[in-house]
């Protein structure tokens, strides 16, 4: 199988799909093993309001199927103040596994609205499915912990010209 039909199977994964695309989805994982991707820090950092007070956090964004499908594997460090947001063209259900991901995360799963539909923990290595009860347009992955730390929680609304312009703020 070539890595460009793995890759899809592996979007189709993280679209949704029913799990019995589980065995073309661990063919896709191996075909885009490699170097760590890093994508560029996009120019408007991701704010919400916590506590009266603005959050700010630098992102990559992964806006295509190949970005979405790497995300943040193999990447051994992430800023503090960093993260990863995933744009999907639309409103779905999804879910995303951690294997190739040596760093514990935080997937914050987002409505189309803009605001936090669940945060979930991504295990190190683990081939688990994480997905939210419904349907998500975004997932913000950030360093396990950083969700309870800087006070996201579910229901908080996040703010990004991405998000902006579906949530139409």
């Amino acid at each position: 199988m070539n890595a460009r039909i793995a890759a899809i199977a592996l979007s189709l994964f993280l679209a949704g799909a029913p799990l019995a695309l589980t065995p073309p989805v661990a063919v896709a994982q191996e075909a885009v093993q490699g170097a760590p991707m890093e994508l560029p820090v996009d120019a408007a950092p991701l704010t919400f309001e916590a506590d009266g007070e603005t959050v700010s956090f630098e992102i990559e964004i992964a806006d295509t199927a190949e970005r979405r499908a790497r995300g943040l594997m193999f990447r051994t460090d992430l800023p503090e103040d960093r993260g990863m947001l995933f744009v999907f063209e639309e409103t779905r259900p999804v879910g995303f596994w951690m294997k190739n991901t040596p760093s514990p995360l935080d997937l914050v799963f987002i409505g189309e609205d803009g605001r936090v539909i669940d945060i979930l923990p991504g295990e190190p290595f683990s081939t688990a499915s994480i997905a939210p009860d419904g349907p998500s347009r975004f997932v913000l992955e950030l360093n396990q912990g950083t969700s309870q730390r800087v006070g996201l929680a579910p229901g908080t609304r996040l703010n990004h010209p991405a998000i902006d312009e579906v949530a139409g703020n």
